[in-house]
């Protein structure tokens, strides 16, 4: 027995010495590869595409950000894990290039092209206990991974529309104006049918109770849904949208809250939709049922509908006979008319920007005798207002006109008018409806008349009905002008499904922890490998 123990000693010490010793190896391994994704996660971070971001990603990597540390090494190097030179750390342009290690550069002056890190640890050894005594080779170890930065774009409203500056025979993409398309109108009409064509809108699928979730996103003062993901070179990307099934009748209807107006379908899932304070429009309502009660915040005999005398040109040469007992932000002149008249630019989604101003103010401010205020009177009144999409006081958007309507509310948005012998009213202050669901008037930072919506290329991308994937030419912020209602007899001047806005500007999506709008978040970085 003793001859054969001593026969077998030495591979028994050689399977206990392998067998602790890798395990030793393996936990140093793993202690090499966490400091390696921990430094590639901190590395990618910094990767915002802007100046010097490759310098902070080098740093963060090298301890600026995150410090790693070992348990098992005992080579004499201490504890702390390491990336000793900047050359241990490179840069990718796609996610491709990052998983197959191809194509690396360390050239800091791309740092609006680095999108992916790969960072290498130093080099790490343990100084076994057994296998050296059955003359097993040993090596060092190190550890490499590679991450990037995650985009998402969250928090967006679920509105998109056909770009109106698509033209041509085959498609091509298209950007969208702004310079051109500033202060203008724009008639946004459903999609359906076939392909959809400039100027339809239609739905962005958020991922949240399909219709119902569109309404509230549509109503709600927080939108809610999922973020689009964007994966992008540009930190300024609109990124890729799935449009919704279906065409979603009750849409306009969750739009229209932000003007007081309500319906069974409109704050969806008794939600928070607040009216905006300045929810001035050329609806009226019963006087007698203040506050607010059975139907009467809804569209139709009992509730909110166009006065007698409503403001419906017939032409586009001002100024407006006769007199209008409530009037909104109007439309653009041309889209204000009746269809088929002389003037009217029938099917064509944008308006000139020009609407009728003198009529606006005459309707809205007095002076002492009763008489409506001048084209004089008002530019004088205006001259020292906020200009935002205006290229002067004389030409002024409606969103100027609601801004500096809102800085004096208790002025400019007068108290109610009565009209019809005491039958009707409009509101020109705080909205009434409102106040039934318990809603406060909402202003600055959550401007309720204010949007965002997706410009897609719908004839170059095939736009029709529900579609994955299609890239977003762009983001735009527009002022919602008026409700959607059946105007005009036999809605022969507008429909209840057709959206009207006026151009704000290009949205910036690059920004992060706005009050309203889209964000765009840069800072998820993720390991590639």
């Amino acid at each position: 027995m003793a001859a054969t123990y001593a026969l077998t000693l030495v591979a028994l010490i050689a399977i206990l010495g392998l067998a602790f010793d890798y395990a030793r190896m393996v936990n140093m391994d793993t202690e090499l590869q966490n400091a390696a994704d921990q430094a590639a996660l901190a590395a990618a971070s910094q990767l915002d595409g802007s100046s010097r971001s490759i310098e902070r990603a080098i740093a963060a990597a090298q301890g600026g950000l995150v410090s790693n540390s070992t348990l098992i090494s005992n080579d004499g190097e201490g504890r702390t894990i390491d990336v000793t030179n900047s050359s241990q750390v490179v840069f990718y342009i796609s996610r491709v290039d990052a998983e197959a290690g191809t194509n690396s550069f360390t050239d800091t002056s791309r740092f609006a092209e680095a999108r992916f890190v790969e960072v290498t640890v130093d080099m790490r050894e343990v100084d076994y206990a057994f296998t050296p005594i059955v003359g097993l080779l040993r090596a060092q170890m190190s550890a490499s991974a590679v991450a990037g930065i995650g985009s998402a774009l969250c928090r967006i409203p679920p509105l998109m529309i056909c770009n109106p500056y698509e033209a041509g025979t085959p498609a091509t993409e298209t950007a969208f104006n702004f310079d051109d398309a500033k202060g203008k109108g724009v008639l946004a009409k459903p999609g359906g049918g076939g392909q959809w064509a400039p100027g339809n809108y239609g739905y962005i699928d958020i991922g949240t109770n399909g219709a119902v979730g569109v309404r509230e996103a549509l109503g709600w003062d927080g939108p809610g849904g999922d973020c689009i993901s964007v994966d992008s070179l540009d930190p300024k990307s609109p990124g890729e949208i799935d449009t919704q099934t279906g065409n979603i009748a009750s849409g306009p209807q969750a739009i229209n809250t932000r003007f007081d107006v309500y319906s069974s379908q409109g704050c969806a899932s008794n939600g928070v939709c607040s009216p905006a304070l300045n929810s001035r429009k050329d609806l009226v309502r019963p006087v007698d049922l203040v506050p607010a009660t059975g139907n009467s915040c809804n569209i139709g005999n009992n509730g909110w509908r166009e006065p007698a005398n409503a403001y419906h040109p017939t032409s586009t040469n001002t100024p407006y006979p006769g007199n209008v007992s409530s009037m909104g932000h109007p439309r653009d002149l041309c889209h204000a008319v009746q269809d088929g008249t002389t003037g009217h630019c029938k099917n064509q989604t944008l308006g000139n920007g020009s609407w009728d101003r003198d009529t606006y103010f005459k309707t809205h401010f007095k002076n002492a005798d009763g008489t409506g205020w001048t084209n004089a009177q008002w530019t004088t009144a205006l001259a020292s207002a906020t200009l935002t999409t205006s290229p002067s006081i004389g030409q002024i958007s409606r969103y100027d006109v609601y801004k500096w309507e809102e800085k004096a509310s208790s002025t400019r948005l007068s108290d109610t008018q009565w009209l019809a012998s005491g039958t009707q009213m409009t509101t020109r202050n705080e909205p009434v409806c409102g106040q039934k669901y318990g809603f406060t008037p909402k202003t600055d930072p959550l401007d309720r008349r204010r949007m965002t919506l997706a410009v897609i290329n719908c004839k170059f991308h095939n736009v029709s009905g529900s579609s994955s994937g299609v890239p977003v030419a762009t983001w735009v912020d527009v002022f919602i002008v008026q409700p959607s209602y059946d105007r005009g007899p036999g809605n022969s001047f507008t429909r209840k499904d057709e959206i009207y806005a006026e151009i704000i500007g290009q949205t910036d999506i690059s920004r992060a922890g706005a009050p309203v709008g889209p964000t765009i978040r840069r800072d998820v970085p993720y390991l590639v490998r």
